[in-house]
């Protein structure tokens, strides 16, 4: 959110436990007020992404190519939307290792399998960018950075390319860096913002 828009938002709830938000809701019969605690994508109940995609959009997505780093043809996939950064499971082709989705190309429809060392990155770069603490990062700033909610945030520095791009460079390398996730940047409890990850 901006900062415009956090100026205009009212959060009735924040000063009230779950437990009592839950009572009220069920004290005037809302359907929730005993639903299950979500984290992930609640209006997905049974997880099958690829299928609400389907649905959703109303498209089809075709069959393409696995390929390894090198290019060369590994199978077949089922669909680009059936897979993800870091997926191990249900990809159907066995190697002389573990195989993991490393890449996928939307415009060649084709995934880019390889080993889980080959998954680890050291530096994004995140366009979109929301700045919440200050106007601009005028020179680089030391940062705790965050590529995915259940992760600890991780030492980086950051650097302001233009106004809408940031430069991430993490001290350790991170595992499944994933364009088109958020990377959000803390600075002790303070967060200075976060953008939408764009290349790794």
């Amino acid at each position: 959110m901006t900062q415009d828009q956090l100026a205009h938002t009212i959060l009735p709830l924040g000063s009230m436990r779950k437990t009592e938000t839950r009572k009220i809701a069920e004290e005037h019969g809302f359907i929730n007020a005993r639903k299950a605690d979500s984290q992930d994508i609640c209006f997905v109940p049974d997880g099958d992404y690829a299928s609400f995609l389907r649905r959703y959009t109303g498209k089809e997505y075709p069959r393409g190519a696995f390929l390894d780093k090198e290019g060369n043809l590994l199978g077949a996939h089922k669909g680009i939307v059936s897979y993800t950064i870091g997926q191990r499971k249900g990809l159907g082709i066995s190697g002389n290792s573990p195989l993991y989705v490393c890449q996928m190309n939307l415009k060649n429809n084709t995934v880019t399998l390889g080993t889980n060392d080959e998954l680890f990155s050291s530096e994004l770069t995140a366009d979109h960018l929301n700045l919440i603490s200050c106007d601009n990062l005028e020179v680089p700033m030391r940062v705790k950075g965050r590529i995915r909610y259940r992760q600890k945030e991780q030492d980086a520095t950051v650097t302001q390319i233009d106004d809408d791009k940031i430069k991430v460079v993490f001290d350790e390398p991170q595992r499944a860096i994933t364009p088109g996730q958020a990377v959000v940047l803390y600075d002790n409890d303070t967060v200075v913002g976060g953008a939408i990850i764009s290349s790794k």
